[in-house]
């Protein structure tokens, strides 16, 4: 008699078929991505903060820093695409005096054409294109002797990112650096969200975790607050037996193929998935906030209010206990229509990021957290075209608001047109370690082992401005 083996499901069946809801990852490329790392000796360094061991048992567990922090959490406000400083923050006396004459690196200067004046007791001058911005100038600690290494979007928007202007280098964004040192505060929510993130300059290379391990990787949102994949198709009961029996399958791979780190990620990935399917729809839904909260924001249905819900959610992510949360705006990319451009851009970003500042401090959470606002690079003083601005890498302002700066100072300078930085001058990689270290981390001991070498976010270089701290 003839019997026909019953057909018993594959581990690899499992992965493409259970219904968890929250999507499922690639495990076959992860792993292959970690045998490479594995062959070559990769794995977390000493110096890292936290204890290997106690990071495999709970990968996403607080972890003690490397000192006293100043900050517990960080929000990225970005202006995608090289906000032109001297229409906004950077007025040069010098600039509007000589407007029309040739540059001194050629070309023809070009002052402002939007009205300055100065705000607060520190005299911080600001556009017309920003006035409620302007209201929080007191609270500012403004870095104006910025530079990086390359004048090209892509390259730079990386390097901001993640501390490196090769993309095909990829290494880990600052966010995914904060978890792997410092864990989540929050284990039902993921440590690092970004909203709205430029899907060119880089994609997902900016929010993600590249040879650390899966689960320090951003977490992506729209400005909708969506999370695609996240709704479950089946039960939650018959979910959480799905699930557990795919988690098994992880398990017993982590003991047969000693990939450890690959495994648990993809392990941490699906159970952070599960307990989010509850927390996430909750925490976004803002329909709850009083109304008078909402129109400080200047909350609208559809994209014309799309970064004023940015704001609010990271409001709400930062007050929940996540680590690092990224909003964007993009086309700041003025080459032409600079002025008309500046007008809607401006006008898209004043009065929400002016209500963030403002909800943070009412609620008490601007003592730990740190705001940090700006773009990859700057704009030029001199005119590109009938009405536009050209790239600037080696000058160009950010401001920091919030725990562990100084309120009300400036740290650096440009020369009088706003070419170069002179005073205070700051590489992206310094910016990095100034940030680390008012989380409380040593840029020097965050290390990861991977191909044979310590890597860390700001490589070989960069240097605390410890004159900042508050």
């Amino acid at each position: 008699m003839f019997y026909q083996t019953p057909w018993v499901p594959s581990r690899r069946h499992w992965l493409r078929t259970a219904g968890a809801g929250f999507g499922m990852v690639a495990l076959a490329g992860l792993l292959g991505e970690r045998a490479a790392r594995a062959e070559a000796g990769g794995g977390p360094a000493s110096g890292g903060a936290g204890g290997v061991g106690d990071a495999r048992r709970q990968p996403l567990a607080p972890k003690a820093p490397h000192f006293a922090a100043k900050a517990k959490r960080i929000i990225f406000v970005h202006m995608n695409g090289a906000m032109s400083q001297h229409d906004t923050f950077e007025y040069k006396p010098k600039l509007q005096a000589d407007d029309g004459k040739p540059g001194p690196g050629g070309g023809k200067l070009t002052g402002s054409k939007f009205k300055f004046q100065q705000y607060g007791e520190t005299g911080s001058w600001f556009s017309e294109l920003l006035p409620k911005l302007a209201q929080h100038a007191d609270k500012m600690c403004w870095l104006r002797g910025l530079y990086t290494d390359t004048p090209a979007h892509p390259q730079a928007v990386v390097q901001l990112h993640t501390g490196s202007a090769n993309a095909a280098l990829t290494r880990p964004s600052m966010g995914a650096w904060l978890l792997y040192g410092l864990g989540s505060e929050n284990q039902d929510l993921p440590g690092y969200i970004t909203i709205n993130p430029p899907p060119n300059f880089g994609g997902a290379v900016n929010y993600g975790s590249a040879f650390l391990p899966a689960h320090f990787q951003g977490t992506r949102l729209d400005d909708m607050g969506n999370l695609p994949n996240l709704r479950p198709s089946v039960a939650r009961e018959l979910q959480r037996k799905q699930l557990d029996l795919v988690q098994a399958m992880n398990r017993d791979l982590t003991r047969s193929s000693g990939q450890i780190d690959a495994v648990e990620g993809i392990i941490e990935t699906f159970e952070l998935g599960f307990r989010m399917q509850d927390k996430v729809p909750a925490l976004l839904d803002y329909s709850q906030e009083p109304r008078h909260v909402l129109d400080a924001y200047g909350i609208k249905d559809g994209a014309p209010g799309g970064f004023a819900r940015q704001c609010l959610f990271a409001r709400r992510l930062s007050e929940a206990g996540v680590r690092f949360v990224e909003i964007c705006q993009p086309g700041w990319d003025h080459h032409n229509n600079l002025h008309k451009g500046l007008l809607d851009r401006c006008g898209s970003i004043d009065q929400p990021v002016a209500a963030l500042l403002g909800d943070l401090e009412q609620r008490g959470l601007l003592n730990e957290t740190l705001v940090l606002f700006g773009s990859e690079f700057g704009r030029q003083p001199t005119a590109q075209g009938a009405d536009g601005r050209d790239h600037n890498i080696t000058g160009y302002p950010m401001f920091l608001v919030g725990a562990g700066v100084k309120a009300g100072y400036t740290h650096g300078a440009s020369d009088e047109y706003g070419i170069r930085g002179v005073e205070g001058r700051m590489h992206t990689t310094d910016l990095h370690a100034t940030l680390l270290a008012l989380m409380g981390l040593d840029h020097e001991q965050l290390t990861y082992a991977y191909a044979g070498r310590d890597f860390r976010l700001t490589d070989v270089r960069g240097a605390v401005a410890r004159e900042i701290f508050a």
